[in-house]
């Protein structure tokens, strides 16, 4: 095999092996607020709750999957000892829903198929089913208020769903950052964001 030829296929092998690492998680994604038009991102901390402060590691997970979302926005953790431009809150729940065939008319999600199947004489039709009766569904939330006056100046609320029981610290770090995507600019409520995950 040619040199060139090698390398070409070597590169196009690692290219698909990037493209295949990446997951979209698509979120419905609702902002609000009225940041100051002059008013660039500052240094931030976060601020608990009393029930957050009685569950210390779950707060510092959530912490931990927004972080890197509010750095892309222009944030950046005040250092210790010296006070935060802004207060960012965070919250999250996950639920899940049992779904009722009968709930939908088209509970199947499937479709109605037109198939020509090898050395047959003539088309042949079909319809596929799959019924997923397990929905899981995720919701953040994020408000960010200045330290100093106390005034909320962003908040949004991010909710994704899919039929996976895990809730891995990448699809929060995701929902987070479809949260601060258009930051600080609000936009259509709700909207669909899909932000793009390393697996």
């Amino acid at each position: 095999m040619k040199p060139t030829l090698a390398l070409l296929l070597l590169a196009c092998s690692l290219l698909l092996g990037g493209c295949a690492a990446l997951r979209s998680v698509a979120t419905d994604v609702s902002t609000y607020g009225e940041w100051p038009a002059e008013r660039k991102p500052g240094s931030y901390a976060f601020e608990r709750l009393p029930s957050q402060q009685a569950r210390a590691v779950e707060a510092e997970a959530l912490e931990a999957a927004a972080r890197t979302a509010l750095e892309k926005a222009g944030f950046a953790a005040a250092a210790p000892g010296s006070e935060p431009e802004v207060l960012v809150q965070l919250g999250a729940r996950s639920g899940r829903a049992m779904l009722a065939p009968w709930g939908d008319a088209l509970w199947w999600r499937g479709s109605f198929g037109f198939h020509r199947y090898g050395p047959w004489m003539g088309p042949r039709w079909g319809m596929g089913l799959q019924y997923d009766a397990l929905r899981y569904e995720r919701e953040v939330a994020l408000l960010i208020r200045d330290r100093a006056s106390g005034k909320p100046l962003f908040e949004a609320h991010v909710s994704h769903e899919g039929t996976s029981t895990q809730i891995a610290n990448e699809t929060l770090a995701a929902m987070f950052e479809a949260a601060l995507m258009d930051f600080p600019h609000t936009g259509v409520n709700p909207r669909r964001v899909v932000v793009e995950r390393p697996e």
